[in-house]
């Protein structure tokens, strides 16, 4: 009497699971793109957003003795490209032409004015004020006016994203679009313009006040 053969079951090599599983991704991937094209269905298969954030904490509060005398709007293009060693682009860089459109403050701080720096005649017709030059505040990129024009990723830099929580991260151009908008401000007349409108302000307040000559100098 024969005993039937039993034909046992191949084991599947690592290498096949890993395949079928990037082609389920591509699958995926490639599903959701026609979702998003197709009218309609984008929306049954869309995602609801919910705001779970807690409320705002005070956490400090700080007085403020400037005057806020100036304000520059200015605008930069970015061109950011970073390249791997012994790699292409098409395989490892990423190149990022990003516009940062921002504003930076002038103020000049009089709460360093001390009382030597004040001197009022005895009339208190004449009065004599010696301030701190204007100085500049650190840059604010404006989001709605801010925008990538185009990214550029290679392969791996793709797939990186993929599995990053924070996807086509823009911190980089964001730093060096703020940078050079600073250094935009320190080469215009901003800082220049702070001084004339803070010389102006106090010259129309302590004429109000019956002053008829105000002198305002600026440094030490």
């Amino acid at each position: 009497m024969t005993t039937p053969i039993r034909h046992l079951p191949r084991r599947i090599p690592g290498w096949a699971k890993a395949l079928v599983a990037l082609v389920l991704v591509l699958v995926v991937l490639f599903a959701g793109l026609r979702l998003s094209v197709v009218p309609g269905l984008k929306d049954l298969f869309g995602t609801d957003t919910q705001d779970r954030s807690g409320p705002a904490l005070l956490k400090s509060v700080r007085d403020i003795s400037r005057y806020e005398a100036a304000s520059g709007n200015f605008q930069v293009v970015v061109d950011l490209e970073k390249d791997a060693r012994f790699l292409p682009d098409a395989i490892r860089g990423t190149r990022t032409l990003y516009v940062g459109a921002g504003t930076v403050d002038a103020y000049v701080d009089l709460g360093k004015v001390g009382e030597d720096d004040v001197t009022v005649d005895e009339d208190r017709t004449s009065a004599t004020l010696r301030l701190p030059h204007a100085a500049l505040g650190e840059p604010a990129l404006d989001p709605e006016r801010s925008y990538a024009v185009s990214k550029q990723r290679g392969l791996l830099d793709r797939l990186g994203d993929l599995f990053s929580d924070n996807p086509n991260g823009e911190q980089a151009v964001q730093k060096l679009a703020s940078r050079h908008i600073g250094d935009a401000a320190k080469d215009s007349e901003l800082a220049a313009r702070a001084e004339s409108n803070t010389t102006a302000m106090l010259q129309g307040l302590l004429r109000s006040l019956g002053f008829e000559e105000v002198r305002v100098s600026y440094g030490s």
